[in-house]
């Protein structure tokens, strides 16, 4: 596979001016950052009665579903649209058009909010947003020779559909929403499989003197293989026997790399080790799964070892990166950024096992982790806000 280059050389000259649409990591970046810290405040002030949820998706229903096609969507659409140019060579959005999808994205977390919103106009604006995001990305990628790039359209195709599962049930067509809900779920773990594939290894060999990541072949193909395997048995068997030995098959892969890959100077590395630590949560997050499948474990809880763990600490890991390198930065974030690395593991540790411990205080776990949560998110937004809408500091474009 191509290496995703991120990183980039450190500053030459300075460059003053706002860049807010230069790029595609600058917007869905920031939204992101922001989305992290109220959808969070309002998932919690609805799960403790404080205010009503919206009617269209329920309680539940809204918070799954804004983490996974609100926040993380964010996350992937400004990963792709900057990776994109740097695998490709050509542009893909800025300026307006890219304004625009990121106004779209907007639109479409605010909809629920609006009462007398059609549901129909609702689910209208929340699904052209994915698609849209394939069309930006079509060109650049089918104008290369390397294919390999290519399979993020399918893979965006994907969760576009599964976004439609959760409209149907919305609109009162099919009870199709835990369906789409998981599979989107499934969907974002398998690209984060793909990406930190891709670039753990080789950030870790720039960024570790001496570290030399084994590359094994037969290691990869376990990994997708059983990504796959259980994402199609979840979508289409989801009771399935075969689902707890293919969580642990997934695990197993992920551990295998960690085994492979790791090496004592990533500790020295705050936005090295944060990738890491957010695999590992995967590893763990697959293996609790496998657990709870077997009746040994709570299921919701397993699953949120594999959101706030997996999902949160490895896009909050890679906006960090993303942001500095493509703004000509030295890849040293703020310390504030540094401790958030720290407590977004406190908050998936204390979402994952503070219930399985003393689930009579079930509520105050609850509260602790999602308090920590937003305070991680306040930190990035804060401290990535003038990184994010300032010109690169190398006085290069992006």
């Amino acid at each position: 596979m191509a290496v995703i280059q991120l990183g980039e050389k450190p500053p030459k000259r300075q460059r003053s001016g706002l860049a807010p649409f230069a790029l595609g990591f600058r917007p869905f970046f920031l939204v992101a950052g922001l989305a992290g810290v109220l959808l969070l405040g309002l998932w919690l002030a609805i799960w403790s009665g404080w205010i009503p949820a919206p009617t269209y998706y329920g309680p539940i229903g809204w918070h799954s579903h804004e983490m996974l096609f609100g926040y993380s969507s964010a996350v992937i659409a400004g990963f792709l649209l900057t990776a994109v140019r740097n695998w490709t060579g050509i542009d893909t959005l800025k300026g307006k058009p890219l304004a625009a999808l990121a106004l779209l994205w907007l639109l479409g977390r605010l909809a629920p909010f609006v009462a007398p919103l059609p549901a129909s106009l609702l689910a209208l604006l929340d699904l052209a947003f994915l698609p849209l995001l394939i069309a930006a990305l079509y060109m650049p990628l089918m104008r290369t020779s390397n294919r390999i790039n290519r399979i993020f359209l399918p893979l965006l195709g994907v969760m576009a559909t599964a976004n439609l599962l959760v409209h149907l049930q919305g609109l009162g067509i099919l009870q199709s929403a835990g369906r789409g809900v998981n599979l989107m779920l499934d969907m974002i773990l398998l690209l984060l499989a793909l990406v930190s594939g891709r670039v753990l290894p080789f950030f870790t060999e720039k960024a570790v003197a001496g570290a030399q990541p084994v590359a094994h072949k037969q290691r990869e193909q376990w990994v997708f293989v059983s990504l796959i395997g259980w994402t199609l048995l979840h979508l289409l068997l989801p009771q399935s026997q075969l689902l707890a030995p293919l969580a642990f098959a997934v695990a197993l892969g992920q551990g295998w790399r960690l085994w492979h890959w790791y090496t004592p100077g990533i500790w020295r590395i705050p936005i090295l080790w944060v990738l890491f630590s957010g695999l590992g949560w995967m590893t763990l997050g697959f293996t609790l799964k496998g657990l709870a499948l077997m009746g040994w474990f709570n299921d919701s809880l397993a699953t949120h070892a594999l959101t706030v763990g997996t999902i949160g600490l490895l896009t909050l890991g890679m906006m960090a990166r993303v942001a500095l390198g493509h703004t000509g930065r030295d890849l040293r974030p703020a310390r504030p950024i540094e401790l958030s690395f720290v407590l977004l593991n406190l908050a998936a540790a204390l979402r994952v096992f503070g219930p399985a411990l003393a689930m009579q205080h079930y509520r105050w776990w609850i509260l602790l982790s999602g308090g920590l949560w937003i305070l991680c998110f306040l930190l990035f937004s804060y401290y990535y806000l003038p990184i994010l809408i300032k010109a690169r500091v190398d006085g290069r474009p992006g």
